[in-house]
Formats: C-alpha cells, structure tokens, sequence
C-alpha cells in the first residue's frame, strides 16, 4: 500500500514502531490535528513494555502506563494503525514525502473483527509438530487417575493445529499445577518439545510448577496499595496461614503470592483470593476473611 502526505507542512505524519513512545508520538501528533498513520511490524503495539511485569521507579504495572494509551488509540480518529506492516521506502523530503508501505496479509476482516481469538484456535497454519512415534518413547510414570485425565483433554484437541495453550490450561484446572510426568506426557503425545512446553510453563504467572493451594492468596504491592498498608497486610496473611511468601499451607488449602496490580487502585489496599477481589482491607479483618474459606463460604 502506499500513503501520501500533503503537499503543505502541516499534513500527514509517519509514526514507525509502536512502542510506548510511538504510541505516545501519535497521540501527540494527533493531538495537534495531524493525520498520523502508526506503522508496526508486529501484530499488535505495545512493543516490549507489553511483556513487563512492572516498570521503574514506581514498580507499577506496564498495563496501567499502557492501557489509556492503548484506549486513545484505538478512539482517535485522526490516527490510522497500519500492523503487520513494514516501511520499504521513503521518498521527497520534510513536508512533502510519500511512503511505500509493505502490509501483510491477515486473511481476516478487519473492519469486523472483535478480537474473540476464535481465529487463533482454528488457524490451521500453525507451530506444525508430529507425535512422538511409541517405538521412541520412553516410559512415563504416570498415575492411571492422571494419565485419564490428560488423555481426555489430549482427546479433545486432537486434529487441531496449535493446540498447545488451551492443553495446559486444562491440565493446569485439572491439577492446580504441572506435575513433571504430566508435562513429559503431554509432550509425547502432542511431539511439541518439552523444552517448548516447559518455557510457557514457566512464563505465564497462572501456572506453577509446584503444588498449589485451592485458593491463591494475591496481596497486591503496587504504589498505590504499598502505599496504604499493603505489606502489613502480607505479614498478617503469612501469620495466620502460618506460611511465607510462595508457600502452600499442608492442607493444600492457601499460596500466598505478591502481584504488582490487581486493576483495583480504588479499592487499595486490595488482595485477590481466587476470583474474589476483597478492597479497603484492614489487618484486623485477616483471619475473619480466612476463616471464611477455610469454612467453604467463599464465593
């Protein structure tokens, strides 16, 4: 495709990369009334900040720096986001310049796309692996109850190309963690590298390589929880749960784990305890919350 720019000085701007500071660029740009066409490579912005758990020195979340931005984005109307596309030549000079732009096919419409995913489950143009063939496979020690359990949800992904992420995150419901026989079996069975699998496991926070509790106790430290008592807050849990940070209690029941953001800075500060959200916490109310779900009264 190609994009022109006005013949005056004040016309259309070219943005090339959208990271943080090219998201931010065209929003100024934008902002002064300038036509701005973002160009980014990949398939989305956001750029490396997107993959960071925290930023310095406020130890905030990328998330919450990237979030307006993200949302400005995508409303301004001044501000055309070409993905997937790379810049192969630029020609004329300041104020009076056209660009070649190279973009790659999507195979989707655009201008109806809500973002469900359902594209990426069904893509057959995937990370094309092959089963390990059974005179090549060494023996895994799997428990008959376990190996039932995974073959089924293998059973249910069978044929489909990239199916890895949805495997694991059944397995991980079905055991509340990755046991190692689970993952050299899982590995067999679907001929993705166990290296492969094992550098997922160990990137997404929802997964653990070891045992954890039925419910994860997330005490946010963010700035603004931190601020307002937060980490009082985590000693008192690790008291009364008689465990510290990353532990599980013996009867599997709690894992107390930090967050940097829970997206709750109204309510700092605020922990997460399975998929309840408790706000406005004080120390007193701990073990009342604990006996709560110790009781199976939680929601």
């Amino acid at each position: 495709m190609r994009q022109e720019a006005h013949t005056s000085k004040v016309g259309a701007a070219l943005v090339v990369g959208g990271g943080i500071g090219g998201m931010q660029a065209a929003l100024d740009l934008a902002g002064a009334g300038i036509k701005v066409y973002l160009v980014e490579q990949k398939a989305g912005v956001g750029g490396v900040m997107a993959q960071l758990d925290k930023t310095f020195p406020t130890n905030d979340c990328a998330m919450c720096t990237m979030a307006p931005r993200l949302a400005d984005l995508s409303r301004h109307k001044d501000i055309e986001l070409l993905t997937l596309a790379e810049v192969e030549r630029i020609e004329g000079g300041p104020g009076n310049f056209s660009v070649t732009v190279r973009k790659k096919a999507r195979y989707v419409d655009e201008a109806k796309c809500t973002g469900c995913g359902s594209c990426v489950a069904s893509c057959p143009v995937r990370y094309r692996v092959q089963p390990i063939p059974d005179e090549r496979r060494a023996a895994v020690a799997l428990a008959p109850e376990a190996r039932e359990k995974v073959t089924e949800i293998l059973a249910r992904w069978k044929g489909r190309e990239g199916p890895l992420m949805p495997i694991l995150q059944e397995v991980n419901a079905q055991f509340n963690y990755f046991p190692e026989p689970v993952l050299r079996f899982v590995s067999q069975q679907t001929g993705y590298p166990l290296t492969h699998i094992y550098r997922i496991a160990t990137f997404y926070s929802a997964f653990s390589l070891t045992p954890r509790g039925k419910y994860t106790v997330n005490v946010c430290l963010g700035t603004t929880c931190y601020v307002r008592g937060s980490e009082r807050l985590m000693e008192r849990f690790g008291t009364t749960l008689g465990i510290k940070l990353d532990e599980t209690t013996q009867d599997k029941l709690f894992t107390l784990k930090v967050v940097r953001c829970i997206g709750c800075c109204g309510l700092a500060p605020a922990v997460a305890i399975g998929t309840e959200v408790h706000g406005k916490l004080a120390v007193k109310d701990i073990p009342k919350i604990v006996e709560r779900y110790r009781r199976g009264e939680a929601a």
